[in-house]
């Protein structure tokens, strides 16, 4: 249960950019009202129309993001 997940949100179009940075905000702030002891939000860009919000948090701690926030998929982190 000490695994790293990397929870996934894809947004896709013109304002891609701009949503998934504003996505990341909005997920470490769930993160901190919901008291979480690890999470580390970003962005990735995919290409000029796609760009991922990610949060990755321990793994007890994925039904909590998940319930909220309906990633669109997850995967094991590896540092």
């Amino acid at each position: 249960m000490n695994r790293k997940i990397k929870l996934i949100w894809e947004f896709s179009g013109p304002e891609a950019e701009e949503t998934a940075k504003h996505h990341a905000v909005v997920l470490e702030r769930v993160s901190a009202k919901k008291k979480i002891e690890y999470s580390i939000p970003g962005t990735e860009y995919i290409n000029h129309v796609s760009w991922l919000a990610y949060l990755i948090v321990l793994e007890k701690n994925v039904p909590v993001i998940k319930d909220v926030l309906k990633p669109l998929r997850s995967e094991i982190f590896e540092d």
